[in-house]
């Protein structure tokens, strides 16, 4: 398991508007955020959810010409640990998280090691919920991570 892992944005909100923004905290325990994902997010944080500045801000000002301000501090404070683990969805932001050689997992990913541990007992409850919010994510994703998980319902 990483030692550090660090969410954006859209995460916290995704999970918040399904009822199960605890679920990250079972699966992974503690997170961090940066000042920058905690105004994004705007709600009253969970005690679980830690928030640190990354430091080097002129590393994150470079970054903030490619991908928003939350996403370009997350990756920016990534960079300050060894094995971080960025939870993220914005594809921009994750390309650009790849090339750095950051390890990044989603929405979709959280839901599928929720299932992998035992937390919960099916993925496709969450996804449905997850369709009936803003999340977009392809038809051969879901499908992909239904099979997976022995839930093919010839969606």
């Amino acid at each position: 398991m990483p030692r550090t892992v660090i969410s954006d944005t859209s995460t916290l909100i995704l999970f918040q508007k399904i009822g199960n923004i605890d679920l990250i905290n079972k699966v992974y325990g503690e997170i961090i955020i940066t000042p920058e994902v905690a105004g994004e997010f705007g709600e009253t944080l969970p005690e679980w959810i830690k928030t640190k500045p990354a430091s080097d801000k002129k590393y994150q000002k470079i970054l903030e010409t490619q991908i928003d301000n939350g996403e370009a501090s997350i990756i920016a404070l990534a960079k300050e640990f060894d094995n971080a683990l960025l939870l993220l969805d914005d594809l921009k932001a994750r390309k650009l998280a790849a090339k750095l050689n950051i390890r990044i997992t989603g929405t979709l990913g959280i839901i599928h090691k929720a299932k992998q541990m035992s937390i919960i007992e099916k993925v496709k409850p969450l996804i449905d919920k997850l369709l009936q919010t803003d999340f977009r994510a392809s038809n051969n994703i879901i499908r992909e991570l239904l099979i997976l998980n022995d839930e093919d319902t010839d969606h």
